[in-house]
């Protein structure tokens, strides 16, 4: 369902500039969180190593094209990131997909346990962030960030799980 802009919000050039400065300083508050947690971990996992391992955990059977459509890396990229992952041991070929060409990926348990490990960071702040908005500033948060996100929110996800 979506709810009608009110027509009584009119927003000036600086008001969207400062939101778009907030958003930008917040995403680097969390990316320096991410690359923080990922000092502890094995040599060569950067950020979009985690990402993908987190789109994982959320969309089962995300495979290089959605990775590539969800996170805006190329699909070479996104290949290379998933691949890296299943080098490692972190993520595994779904098996019993008929379509040769699709190749649903899905993370292990050691892959379950390296996400964890740096989202359980991420959670810490967004809950900080969410307690300061107050309990109707979470839920406006999260429609503010849908907007955004706008289609990359359907991408990737299972029948059942939408």
């Amino acid at each position: 369902m979506t709810i009608p802009a009110d027509p009584r919000l009119i927003l000036r050039d600086e008001e969207l500039d400062s939101g778009l400065e907030l958003m930008l300083l917040a995403e680097a508050s969390l990316w320096a969180a991410v690359d923080t947690a990922l000092e502890a971990e094995a040599k060569g996992l950067g950020r979009p190593h985690w990402r993908a391992a987190f789109l994982l955990r959320r969309r089962p059977g995300v495979g290089a094209r959605d990775l590539a459509r969800l996170t805006g890396l190329s699909k070479q990229a996104a290949s290379r990131t998933l691949n890296d992952l299943m080098n490692l041991g972190l993520a595994e070929v779904e098996t019993g997909d008929l379509d040769a060409r699709r190749r649903p990926v899905r993370l292990t348990a050691p892959g379950r346990a390296f996400e964890e490990r740096i989202a359980e960071r991420l959670r810490a702040m967004i809950g900080r962030a969410y307690r300061t908005g107050g309990l109707d500033g979470v839920g406006g948060a999260r429609r503010i960030l849908a907007a955004l996100a706008g289609p990359r929110t359907g991408v990737g996800l299972r029948r059942e799980e939408t």
